[in-house]
């Protein structure tokens, strides 16, 4: 399960990268300031029944509660 859940998030890290133009370092890092990657570890189990698209508008709003910009 560990390993489906780091593969799971390092594709998650990809998609929101993509999708801000960001490099994957820059990604991991806004993440990580705003606690998306807490939230995603703690909440695994029901996010990873949702498309990608759906989980990048989510961690981005969420980021955005958190004081983030994107």
């Amino acid at each position: 399960m560990a390993s489906d859940k780091a593969q799971y998030v390092v594709a998650l890290i990809a998609e929101f990268a993509e999708h801000y133009g960001l490099t994957t370092t820059q990604a991991v890092e806004y993440l990580s300031k705003y606690k998306a990657l807490e939230l995603y570890d703690r909440q695994y189990g029901y996010l990873h029944t949702q498309s990608f698209a759906s989980n990048v508008r989510d961690i981005s709003a969420y980021c955005r509660r958190m004081g983030g910009a994107l």
